[in-house]
């Protein structure tokens, strides 16, 4: 059957991509059986390496947890930092002002251009030099100004981007019934644009929590990955089974994340579907979109 998008295959095409999908299958299950030979045979299957993450709760209170607690504390700090930062950077990059609009985008383009692991680390020397901050403390600041000096202009250009999507007609329309700029970007481009924007600040999102390992890979802040590390030497070198914990841990938290903005997104498009009220002018103007006072006009 042909569509638009693809004419149907013929029976040499469905036997060429039967047999291109066999011969991908064997490669990949040679590939793995090779990985699993080359770990057994280096002795890193062996049950001892990775017993005391079943048997015993020391390695998840004393190294895990800790690390998993850093790990949050940073990517919670840069996100509730970034995010308003971003967003006020987005939004002055809209401005009709050339004095707001400029600077802003120099700003956002300069820290988007410098790798995170560079802001990282000249926020260490920052806060070493010319501040009090202890040393312990020191990398957890070193971190979170790095995460967000590069995430909120990362953001900052996602929010641009969000606005920039909706039809012009949404505020032509909203200014043509006397609401200002500001009410407009407020109570009609905002609330709309956040659900476009979501599913690309959830990523954004992923990202800050990853990058803290930066932090305990060059900082010497103890998160997540860096626990790893010790806690590899001290249970008799057994990095895979200690990386592969940790590894999982990673990913279970991201697709937590992932999977509660996903349900947030469904939500919010349900929720304007099945808004039925008419909001009026004075409604807008006051900022109360709840009401139908427009209803009856």
């Amino acid at each position: 059957m042909s569509s638009v998008l693809y004419d149907a295959q013929g029976p040499r095409a469905k036997r060429r991509n039967v047999v291109l999908t066999v011969v991908f299958l064997a490669a990949f299950a040679a590939v793995l059986w090779w990985v699993y030979s080359t770990l057994k045979e280096k002795g890193q299957l062996e049950w001892v390496l990775w017993e005391s993450f079943f048997t015993s709760s020391e390695p998840w209170t004393t190294y895990i947890w800790p690390g998993l607690q850093n790990t949050l504390k940073a990517a919670a700090l840069a996100v509730i930092i970034a995010m308003p930062l971003g967003a006020v950077f987005g939004i002055a990059r809209l401005s009709d002002h050339a004095w707001i609009r400029v600077p802003a985008g120099v700003v956002v383009e300069f820290f988007r251009a410098i790798p995170v692991l560079i802001l990282m680390i000249f926020g260490l020397a920052l806060f070493a030099e010319y501040t009090n901050v202890s040393s312990d403390d020191r990398p957890l600041y070193a971190v979170v100004t790095g995460l967000v000096l590069y995430n909120a202009s990362v953001l900052a250009e996602i929010v641009r981007a969000g606005i920039l999507s909706l039809p012009k007609g949404q505020s032509e329309a909203a200014m043509a019934i006397g609401l200002r700029k500001s009410q407009v970007m407020r109570l009609i481009l905002l609330p709309q644009a956040v659900t476009a924007m979501l599913p690309a600040i959830v990523s954004q999102l992923v990202v800050i929590v990853k990058d803290t390992a930066l932090g305990g890979a060059v900082l010497t802040y103890s998160e997540l990955l860096a626990s790893a590390n010790t806690m590899s030497g001290y249970y008799g070198a057994n990095v895979l089974a200690s990386f592969t914990v940790v590894a999982v841990i990673f990913i279970a938290l991201n697709f937590a994340l992932t999977s509660f903005a996903s349900w947030l997104e469904r939500r919010l498009r349900q929720a304007k579907k099945s808004t039925g009220a008419v909001v009026g002018v004075d409604d807008l103007a006051t900022g109360n979109t709840q009401g139908g006072g427009g209803a009856a006009a």
